[in-house]
């Protein structure tokens, strides 16, 4: 006997689910989110999340029978004049629409959300109670915490390593990798505009995503200056890639959305990491095995 399939329900209403989750109106002014494509009157029997509304998440999509894709990166952040097959946009468009497939995005309001992304790399990286790293437009942003007690530095990325999905960057670290580390500051996603916050949290270490080469080679500088005065050379830096980071909140949304809809709600399987592989990379930390009962 075949398996019985939902009869479904609106989009409309999987919307109202999502934005009683992630209210449109605590997103930064500057964002784009909700409802991207799609009849609010369509039926929806089978939702796929993602990070990113690329083509091939979008081919994944129709490919399973998805009527939805909700993914937390919007796809029309700015502007657009054209929607014509001949750019990215105009064909990821064009796909949505002639195979009846809504795309639904929930960018910082799902960023300030409780539980949200901030929440999920907290959880990862072994936290349990946080405060917000920074207030921005009156919403949270980013988490701080501590671990219930310290771990040396190559033990936390480490650990976030095993919790975050494959990538080919994976996970980079500035500090001395023996480091004992408590105090934890979290931001998912691009990262290098907070350094200010992270200091006047006192952190240990930061993780975040998209350091760029000067934002994250000064703040090294300012954490190894700060040793000539009684410092203990922190922040240390943990990127964790902006993909990767952020597809911590997928598992959870997908619970959530169980709950509240008979719908199926399933992960992508599509990496939109743009980075395919790496060569020539360079450890520089020295071996730091951890020691072995009864030595």
């Amino acid at each position: 006997m075949s398996e019985s399939r939902s009869p479904g329900v609106r989009l409309a209403d999987v919307v109202a689910v999502l934005e009683d989750l992630y209210p449109t109106s605590t997103a930064q002014s500057w964002d784009r989110v909700g409802l991207a494509a799609g009849d609010p009157e369509q039926t929806v029997r089978h939702v796929l999340l993602a990070v990113d509304p690329t083509l091939d998440v979008v081919a994944e999509a129709v490919r399973v029978g998805a009527d939805l894709v909700v993914t937390h990166h919007p796809l029309l952040l700015r502007g657009i004049h054209s929607v014509a097959t001949t750019s990215a946009k105009g064909a990821t468009i064009t796909d949505l629409l002639v195979n009846d497939v809504a795309l639904y995005c929930a960018h910082t309001n799902a960023d300030v959300a409780d539980p949200g992304v901030g929440q999920a790399l907290a959880a990862a990286c072994g936290l349990t109670a946080t405060a917000a790293l920074s207030i921005s437009e009156d919403q949270e942003l980013g988490r701080v915490g501590e671990l219930t007690e310290p771990v040396p530095l190559h033990r936390l990325a480490q650990r976030l390593a095993e919790a975050l999905p494959p990538s080919a960057g994976g996970v980079r670290v500035s500090g001395d990798p023996d480091a004992a580390v408590r105090r934890v500051a979290v931001l998912g996603g691009a990262g290098d505009g907070a350094f200010a916050a992270v200091r006047r949290s006192r952190a240990d270490v930061y993780v975040t995503a998209d350091l760029r080469h000067h934002p994250a080679l000064e703040a090294r500088e300012e954490a190894r200056a700060g040793l000539r005065s009684g410092g203990d050379g922190t922040p240390y830096l943990i990127d964790a890639g902006h993909w990767a980071s952020e597809w911590l909140w997928l598992p959870g949304l997908r619970e959530l959305l169980l709950a509240r809809l008979d719908v199926t709600v399933e992960l992508s399987t599509v990496r939109t990491d743009p980075w395919d592989f790496v060569v020539g990379c360079e450890d520089r930390s020295e071996p730091h095995p951890d020691p072995v009962e009864g030595d």
